[in-house]
């Protein structure tokens, strides 16, 4: 299929707020683009379109009686397969869950209602969201896999099916796959989101992140979603992050980056590291290339240490009921944490804070850090693609955007990640979109040229 330039949010948002469209002339829109692109990309677990409908005609009804416009009115966001939704099913990805409707709305669900926007789907997931490849096709090449697990999501931003979808990263669910898609993503800063109503595969990790097609629109979503959650213990009482105004905001100063080479950068493809050079040139004296303490490569091992010890842990409900009905993927990694030393577990939590405290000597040199957003192109879809450069990351708990700024010779897209301190979210969106304008800059320069 072919992908062209979707609309933001703000700007549909803005002509909403004007009356020059309706929210029920938003659905029908996106509505149109599943009929014409959801039989072969396959985003979505859960689709009603008369359900979307009926939340877009009572949000027209509120404003024609002058009722106060929420944030995101009249929006349709996507929501990967494992947040719960009252009355809608959410299944996560697993035959054991077949048929599971739960009565709540997941933490984020009950602020994105409030907030006036659409649900719309829910985007399909790999199994438990772990490895285990689903039936999502990557939208500009069906032989691909679209990555995982919020495999759906990714998707179905991509096709244009919806404006906003939902995902979580464990390792590099959120980046990754928005690297094979060619869209812009975040994942926050850990602790940010609430994760309330969400299946947890790995507490320490686990972590809600965004897709959209603009900068701007991350921000805004990150926004409304950001907050305490007395339920969520990993959450905490910090004012709004002001994503949205600092982001759009001019930077005070013109920022600087770290081209770095994380764990596994061996295993970038060819074609990824040249991009990469190339980008360090075209940056001159804003970049300066640097390699991470040896530290961080006994991170990855640590990482994987936690998420296999409480996979085990959160998983075993499934283990007891349906063991037979699990993928030997999945398997795998739940013996390995049943397998794991508790000694070994407790050590592996003092990872986040080491390699963290590494960060901070690098982040006084730069703005961000640079590193791929994934080993290269889509592979085939027989996986869900490398993870290794996203975990990480995740262990360390900083924020990611994926910025889709490569093409590989064979026209798919390839992403870099922008990497910031903790907490730095607003100013990290703030040097992505300066980042984002200045290649755009030199891209038309060089046309003109």
């Amino acid at each position: 299929m072919s992908i062209t330039k979707q609309p933001s949010v703000i700007s549909l948002l803005a002509r909403l707020k004007r009356g020059e469209i309706s929210a029920l002339e938003v659905a029908n829109a996106y509505i149109s683009q599943v009929d014409a692109h959801e039989p072969q990309i396959q985003a979505f677990a859960w689709f009603d379109a008369e359900y979307v409908r009926e939340q877009a005609k009572q949000l027209d009804s509120y404003r024609l009686r002058g009722l106060p416009m929420g944030p995101l009115h009249g929006i349709p966001v996507a929501l990967k397969d494992i947040i719960d939704t009252k009355a809608i099913p959410t299944e996560n990805g697993t035959v054991l869950d077949s048929g599971r409707v739960p009565k709540k709305d997941a933490a984020i669900v009950e602020m994105l209602r409030s907030a006036g926007a659409i649900i719309f789907a829910k985007t399909r997931t790999t199994e438990l969201a772990f490895l285990t490849p689903c039936e999502t096709q990557n939208p500009y090449d069906a032989t691909r896999t679209p990555g995982g697990s919020s495999s759906g999501s990714a998707a179905a931003v991509a096709a244009g099916m919806v404006p906003i979808a939902i995902g979580t990263q464990t390792g590099g669910s959120v980046i990754r796959p928005a690297s094979f898609c060619g869209v812009h993503a975040l994942k926050p800063t850990f602790g940010l989101i609430s994760r309330r109503g969400v299946l947890l595969q790995s507490p320490t990790l686990d972590t809600l992140g965004v897709f959209a097609h603009d900068l701007g629109d991350l921000a805004l979503v990150l926004d409304v979603l950001a907050g305490y959650d007395e339920q969520d213990s990993a959450t905490q009482m910090i004012p709004s992050p002001q994503a949205l105004k600092t982001c759009l905001e001019p930077v005070p100063v013109t920022p600087n980056f770290a081209l770095v080479e994380p764990p596994g950068y061996e295993r970038a493809s060819e074609e990824m590291r040249a991009a990469l050079e190339e980008l360090g040139e075209v940056l001159g004296e804003q970049v300066f290339s640097t390699t991470l303490p040896k530290a961080f490569d006994e991170g990855v091992h640590a990482r994987e240490t936690i998420n296999f010890a409480e996979m085990a842990k959160c998983y075993y409900p499934y283990t007891k009921r349906g063991r037979d009905s699990l993928s030997p993927t999945l398997l795998g990694a739940i013996e390995k944490g049943e397998e794991a030393r508790a000694r070994d577990y407790i050590a592996a939590l003092d990872w986040r804070n080491i390699l963290n405290a590494g960060l901070e000597e690098l982040f006084e040199r730069c703005d961000a850090l640079i590193v791929p957003s994934a080993t290269g192109e889509a592979p085939t879809k027989d996986s869900t693609g490398d993870p290794i450069m996203n975990g990480i990351w995740t262990l360390c708990g900083t924020p990611v955007i994926n910025l889709p700024v490569f093409t590989s010779s064979n026209g798919l897209p390839m992403g870099i990640s922008l990497v910031g301190p903790v907490g730095g979210d607003a100013r990290l969106l703030r040097t992505a979109r300066w980042l984002e304008e200045y290649l755009t800059q030199q891209q038309t320069s060089e046309e003109v040229a």
